[in-house]
């Protein structure tokens, strides 16, 4: 792409004096190398920014939401689960509270919230209290406020499960927070129109146009530098 473009250019009379960066990536999924990418001043200087990914339909944009994602620890106290159990603390019991406290939460999540998540790790044997339970979340929701706000629900259902079990819990974040994909018509139009000059055929599917994406890093490029990430 960034060779056609240079050729494209070279072509243009009156010449131009355009500058094509070819930027390599790492870590979307985890990790958001992008992030560290703009904080080190990569996209100085740029005045757009694309960005293409794989996909079933050919679109110029779809709803890519913010995420968070939280790493959930709870410690308590081993012992023999027959004969002396009310010496344990069951960090399992923790972890069950907190998926089930999340789960009965979702009645009063908006329909944009997203909240999945696994356990881990439960234990090591039937007869032995797990004094250590782990949990992986992922949070998402269409912008970084109202990330924030499910954040402090959701957070307040892991804290209430350490609480009612008497465990120990340890919240972390293993990277970045990601923010949606900030839309820019003008290039999304333009992206359109030359694709369809191509051959491209577009989705005119509305579930997939406006139904819920996943989550990049390159939200957060989104709202440094103008840009698209089509499908």
């Amino acid at each position: 792409a960034a060779l056609g473009l240079r050729g494209a250019l070279e072509n243009l009379q009156p010449p131009r004096a355009v500058k094509v960066t070819v930027l390599g990536t790492p870590a979307e999924e985890e990790g958001g190398g992008k992030v560290d990418l703009l904080q080190a001043g990569a996209f100085q200087g740029m005045n757009a920014v694309f960005m293409a990914h794989p996909g079933q339909d050919d679109a110029a944009y779809l709803p890519d939401v913010a995420v968070h994602d939280v790493t959930v620890k709870y410690y308590g106290k081993s012992s023999h689960a027959a004969a002396y159990p009310w010496e344990g603390v069951n960090a399992l019991d923790a972890a069950i509270l907190a998926y089930n406290n999340v789960s009965v939460l979702r009645q009063q999540m908006k329909p944009t919230w997203r909240v999945h998540g696994i356990i881990k790790n439960g234990g090591i044997k039937p007869n032995i209290i797990p004094s250590y339970a782990e949990l992986e979340f992922y949070l998402r929701a269409s912008s970084r406020k109202d990330l924030l706000v499910l954040q402090e629900k959701v957070y307040a259902c892991f804290k209430s499960a350490a609480e009612a079990t008497g465990c120990q819990v340890d919240l972390s974040s293993t990277g970045h927070d990601y923010d949606n994909v900030l839309p820019n018509k003008t290039l999304a139009r333009a992206y359109q129109e030359n694709g369809k000059k191509l051959g491209m055929q577009f989705t005119t599917n509305d579930m997939v146009l406006n139904s819920l994406s996943g989550s990049t890093d390159f939200g957060n490029v989104s709202f440094a530098v103008p840009g698209i990430h089509p499908y």
